[in-house]
């Protein structure tokens, strides 16, 4: 019978007393070593159990049966959660991260447009004789009428016997040559697919409720065909987010296209947050995104080189490719592909010689904004992409949470270990709102001694030094207080792909996937900028362009936000 982790937990506390009262130096490391020794297998024997777990749910999922239920206890502490946000926005101590805060709630009267009054009279019988009129006591109930509006245009029809020719009454603009369905139908259909996440037999129930004779058939056409426009909205909002902030993030998450594996890349910062579905997550893929998608370039130049070098490429296939290749000379994907063609070159040598390449062009090219500082997380395809990568304390920080130590003085340490860690990025937190050049020099020497702490507990300390070898990354917010210390910014974005996901398993086309994308990034990049999605999308159908369009709110606000951090000192 397996053992379960509440006996080995209890067998070992049985242990500690004895372990305790020994004085030998040597008696006590040997107990140590077996203690950490307990840990790792233990820590082995659960992954080995998850994944027989996996591979059973999966084989039975083949023979079309399910997998194993996962069926929470009434009263049993979820100790899958790896998140870090309890101790993110704490940082003042267990006693007082337990006190709950009080709730700040805003007005939500001033923000009420009111569209019509109503007087509620009092029956004059049950009043007094010396009653007297005070005025009003208001009071506001907020409602919503849904009602259709449906036009019959009749068109004055003229005929001219000496031209044999007939004259029509002119359409007005926002429906000529638009169909037999109006603004605020072809507004709806992208507001509800993309905002309220309805899938599209949802969307035909919805009109059919209110009397709209409608076809799925329009909806999908209407989606997938009737965005033309917004993808240059799109393309506008991504080359003005990416000249809107010295720093970028990223992150990505799953997506389905006609049944296949993709990743949908996030791109954001606080002005806007642009989705790209894509079949690869690499870091040629990556690089594209960043470049949004235009064609690509190459350069083999000395950034190049030193890249091939850091990527271990062999001497005599750098020779080859010196020989082969014009320094300083920018190349299209055709002809790079042929001068690759005429070297004999495996897969993967191939592949790092066009990342070398396309990172150098990248850096040198000034046709776009080049982002200076990457956000993301540790992931490899991320790297090198930007001059500088930071990385976010929170993705740290669940590494630690995932060690699930048996020992009492295993917990312990942990335990206190988290304390302090989450008391210096509190620091960093309290340096960012107010930065100053002592804090600046004073900073990296404590995160030095923090991260050099020695326990007895052997994975903990190798996950200290994992830490410790990230420090240029982490300790990045000291040169730029504007940054972020975390990725949330990018993880929340990444979930509207997720619920979209959840609610419509997967996209079917490519136009359905650039659309799903496109209003996606206006949707997210709407509500960033304070601007109602429906009102800014009825304004771009409708054709009457009366709102500043959303890349010219983030130049408008990114011009404000670069004056204050440039003011920092």
């Amino acid at each position: 019978v397996p053992l379960k982790r509440k006996a080995i937990e209890d067998a070992i506390e049985t242990l500690q007393a004895d372990v305790a009262s020994v004085a030998d130096p040597k008696t006590k490391t040997i107990l140590s070593g077996l203690l950490n020794l307990v840990e790792t297998l233990y820590s082995d024997n659960e992954s080995l159990r998850e994944e027989n777990q996996q591979l059973k749910d999966e084989m039975n999922r083949l023979k079309g049966e399910q997998g194993k239920p996962d069926i929470k206890g009434r009263h049993k502490k979820d100790t899958s959660d790896h998140s870090s946000e309890k101790e993110r926005q704490g940082g003042k101590g267990d006693e007082e991260n337990n006190n709950k805060k009080t709730r700040q709630r805003e007005a939500k009267l001033p923000k009420v447009a009111i569209d019509r009054e109503q007087v509620c009279p009092i029956d004059k019988n049950v009043l007094p004789k010396d009653a007297k009129f005070k005025g009003y006591s208001d009071v506001v109930i907020q409602d919503i009428k849904i009602t259709t509006d449906n036009v019959k245009y009749r068109r004055e029809v003229y005929y001219s016997p000496s031209l044999g020719k007939t004259f029509l009454g002119q359409l007005p603009a926002d429906v000529a040559d638009k169909g037999e369905f109006g603004v605020g139908i072809r507004s709806l259909i992208p507001l509800l697919k993309s905002e309220c996440n309805l899938s599209e037999s949802c969307i035909l129930s919805f009109f059919q409720n209110f009397g709209i004779a409608i076809s799925s058939a329009y909806i999908s056409n209407q989606w997938t065909k009737g965005a033309t426009d917004f993808h240059q909205e799109k393309t506008d909002i991504i080359e003005a987010g990416l000249a809107s902030t010295a720093y970028q993030q990223m992150d990505d998450t799953g997506a389905r296209v006609s049944g296949e594996n993709h990743y949908t890349q996030i791109l954001c910062n606080p002005f806007y947050s642009a989705y790209f579905t894509v079949p690869h997550k690499d870091r040629l893929t990556v690089l594209h995104v960043l470049r949004n998608f235009a064609p690509r370039q190459y350069l083999y130049n000395l950034l190049a080189i030193s890249f091939l070098e850091d990527f271990h490429l062999s001497k005599k296939m750098r020779k080859a490719v010196d020989q082969q290749l014009s320094k300083d000379t920018f190349f299209d994907e055709g002809p790079f592909n042929c001068l690759l063609d005429a070297i004999k070159l495996g897969p993967q040598q191939r592949t790092r010689i066009e990342e070398a390449c396309a990172i150098a062009a990248y850096r040198e090219q000034t046709a776009a904004p080049v982002v200076g500082i990457l956000m993301c997380d540790d992931a490899p395809q991320f790297k090198l992409l930007a001059q500088h990568i930071a990385l976010c304390w929170i993705h740290d920080g669940r590494h630690y949470k995932k060690l699930r130590p048996v020992a009492p003085q295993h917990k312990k340490a942990l335990k206190d270990f988290l304390t302090q860690y989450w008391l210096f990025y509190h620091q960093l937190k309290a340096y960012k709102e107010a930065p100053n050049n002592q804090q600046a020099s004073i900073l990296p020497q404590e995160f030095d001694t923090l991260f050099s702490t020695k326990t007895d507990y052997e994975q903990l300390d190798e996950r200290i030094a994992k830490t410790r070898a990230k420090r240029d990354a982490l300790l990045l917010v000291l040169d730029h207080p504007e940054l972020p210390l975390h990725n949330n910014a990018s993880e929340l974005a990444a979930r509207v792909q997720a619920r979209e996901r959840d609610v419509s398993l997967h996209t079917m086309s490519k136009a359905g996937t650039e659309t799903k994308d496109t209003f996606m990034t206006i949707s997210q990049t709407a509500k960033k900028l304070s601007v109602k999605t429906y009102e800014y999308i009825r304004d771009r159908v409708s054709g009457e362009l009366k709102l500043p369009s959303l890349a010219q709110l983030i130049r408008e606000k990114s011009l404000a936000y670069k004056a204050v951090n440039e003011s920092v000192p």
